[in-house]
């Protein structure tokens, strides 16, 4: 659906009162979405549902990033992230996404769970965006996908080390 739309440079936003909520299952196959993610995202809930998650993928954010966030919550364990979505027309819009596992009755993981809320625009601007944007620039480097991704994911690793913190406490400090 969106991945054959090019993306427009407009960003839109959403009220800061207003939460998109999303639920996966283990493939990251949506199994809902709530009014405001079809709203902010231009989808409908039935073209949603069913369709990968990655539909509103936007081809600026680091896949380095969403190797980490699957990493984390395929452990089991939530995580938080700046993330850039693609809306169906080609806009974009920035969260500041909370993502959870789900558990069944005898804790076995059954799907994923996704709160997004307005992120801050200075956080944004001042750290999030150019990290984002270096951790693009040596993705784009490699040929080969894989290897971008894994050279982007070390350069996250040292950022990490260097600041001797998980990368959950990370983003958390970026609002402190």
């Amino acid at each position: 659906m969106a991945r054959e739309t090019s993306l427009t440079g407009k960003e839109v936003y959403f009220d800061e009162n207003e939460l998109i909520v999303s639920k996966t299952d283990l493939k990251g196959e949506l199994t809902y979405v709530n009014d405001i993610f079809c709203q902010i995202a231009g989808y409908t809930e039935k073209q949603c549902l069913g369709q990968p998650h990655s539909m509103i993928r936007n081809p600026d954010m680091p896949r380095c990033v969403f190797h980490l966030l699957w990493e984390t919550i395929q452990s089991g364990n939530e995580l938080f992230a700046y993330v850039v979505n693609r809306c169906k027309n080609g806009d974009h819009y920035w969260v500041l996404a909370h993502v959870t596992p789900s558990f069944d009755s005898r804790g076995t993981v059954n799907g994923y769970h996704s709160s997004r809320r307005v992120p801050d625009r200075n956080i944004l601007n001042n750290t999030v965006i150019p990290l984002y944007q270096s951790l693009l620039n040596e993705e784009k480097k490699h040929a080969n996908r894989k290897d971008g991704m894994h050279a982007a994911s070390q350069m996250i690793a040292d950022l990490l080390s260097k600041e001797g913190v998980e990368y959950d406490e990370f983003v958390a400090r970026l609002a402190a």
